[in-house]
């Protein structure tokens, strides 16, 4: 316990404002996918999945893309007067995004928050970054990833009771988000040095854009950049894809029957139909096992070298993301998220502590601001799977309608897609899940397995070499 005490106070603060932000972004983020794809009669927009991919993947990547200006800007201006600012944005975004309907307007409000998040990102990790040491920056990112998750589960797991209103879903994000408000009031600026430049702001862009040049020449940082793309791309399907694959493919009556007859109120509140749960619910495990297991696996790789941590945890990450799309049985899909929790323990705070590492004391913002950019090439990548792949291969409303054409069914128009897909059932004499189980067996929509599979392990691959050559690099010098 002695190394806790080594960590100062404004580390303990950032953790806690981290919290809070998680809350509020997962509280929505983690229902989104459904919310853009899902049925109207359930509060969805029915955005068809490409759709989806693109505003997720392009609007999220933007997100992870703009912390290489928004790091410089902290630096040059204040990380107190940056978070402030975030803030405004966040709440302001939360209580307008579901007024929008649209296709155009929805991306562009997403965009909106975007900024906001884009903001807030590279000043909480620069915080950690200059608040731990090097005995300390393991185990001390390893707190900060847990306090992410344990945001990331408390969210959807208090958004999910409103899910009856799609509007309330973002009013309580804006609510939790509002409380960093007085988080500031106990946050101190962690050693950042004053900047007296009178650059004007146009001046600190174009010195910003000069420094993405500098560092483009360094090929040893750029193709390990590129490499991490790779985990992000399969790693980012949890939130785009995986929860739309539960909605549509996965029967979860046997949890839903479990929680019935021993913890009604769960069964009782986060499902939409008896006999089901809610999809949001069962890929939340993956917080869970974080907010579990992470100082554990933390202590476990801390000794560990960060790039051998990350192939070890890229590996297994790979087989749980896999496996979480190989089968209908929840029970499955539960143990599969614990191997890709597993990985993602290992893998992801390493990551963060790598790049800060390796970043100069003055400059932590803007290089915490490049360790967003594999996750902002990861995310455009991750909303083509999503979305195209996705629907090409997997999505249950493409396929099922398919099978009508297939079948010469006669469907109206203007049904939800729910309407749709239990008309399609009562015409061929079949329940809805006997339908799913039909479909699942003659369209194999699992084959996506195989495809994140491939990209996980790619990925890992190539860190594999790129570790090899760069410690013969290392030697040689």
């Amino acid at each position: 316990m002695g190394v806790f005490s080594k960590f100062p106070r404004t580390f303990w603060a950032a953790n806690v404002i981290e919290l809070f932000e998680r809350w509020a972004w997962y509280g929505f983020f983690m229902l989104f996918a459904n919310y853009l794809t899902g049925s109207s009669d359930m509060g969805g927009l029915e955005f068809t999945q490409s759709q989806k991919g693109l505003l997720m993947g392009f609007g999220t990547g933007i997100l992870y893309f703009l912390p290489v200006l928004t790091g410089a800007i902290a630096d040059r201006y204040g990380y107190k007067k940056v978070l402030f600012l975030a803030f405004c944005i966040y709440a302001s975004a939360f209580i307008m995004l579901p007024m929008f309907k649209s296709f155009t307007a929805v991306f562009l409000m997403y965009l909106y928050l975007a900024l906001g998040a884009a903001l807030f990102k590279p000043v909480i990790s620069a915080t950690i970054a200059k608040t731990t040491t090097e005995e300390t920056s393991s185990i001390g990112f390893g707190i900060f990833y847990m306090m992410v998750n344990i945001g990331a589960f408390i969210g959807p797991m208090v958004t999910l009771l409103f899910k009856s209103s799609s509007h309330l879903i973002f009013y309580v994000s804006a609510g939790i988000i509002a409380l960093n408000f007085i988080m500031l009031f106990f946050y101190k600026e962690p050693g950042r040095e004053e900047n007296k430049s009178d650059e004007s702001l146009l001046q600190t862009f174009a010195g910003i854009f000069r420094n993405m040049g500098s560092i483009a020449k360094d090929v040893k940082f750029v193709l390990f950049l590129v490499i991490i793309a790779g985990f992000w791309t399969m790693y980012h399907q949890l939130f785009f894809t995986l929860p739309v694959f539960i909605t549509q493919w996965v029967d979860t009556s046997a949890l839903y029957n479990f929680f019935s007859t021993y913890i009604p109120f769960i069964s009782a509140n986060y499902s939409p139909a008896p006999g089901v749960m809610d999809a949001e619910f069962v890929t939340n495990f993956d917080a869970m096992y974080i907010i579990l297991f992470q100082i554990i696996v933390s202590s476990i790789v801390m000794k560990m070298k960060p790039l051998n941590s990350m192939i070890s945890g890229i590996v297994v990450c790979s087989i749980g993301m896999a496996l979480s799309f190989a089968s209908q049985n929840v029970l499955f899909t539960i143990v599969a998220i614990l191997i890709f929790a597993l990985g993602e323990m290992a893998s992801s705070p390493k990551i963060t502590e790598y790049i800060g590492r390796i970043a100069p004391a003055d400059k932590k913002a803007l290089y915490m601001g490049y360790s967003f950019i594999p996750v902002c090439l990861g995310n455009f990548f991750a909303g083509y799977i999503s979305g195209n792949v996705y629907q090409n291969m997997s999505d249950k409303v493409m396929i099922v309608r398919d099978f009508a054409a297939e079948k010469g069914l006669q469907i109206q128009d203007g049904l939800s897609t729910n309407a749709y897909f239990e008309e399609v059932a009562r015409q061929v004499s079949m329940t809805p899940q006997e339908l799913t189980n039909l479909l699942w067996s003659t369209y194999h929509p699992s084959r996506l397995w195989m495809v994140l599979l491939a990209i996980g392990l790619l990925a890992a691959f190539a860190l594999f070499i790129y570790n090899r050559v760069t410690s013969k690099m290392v030697s040689a010098e």
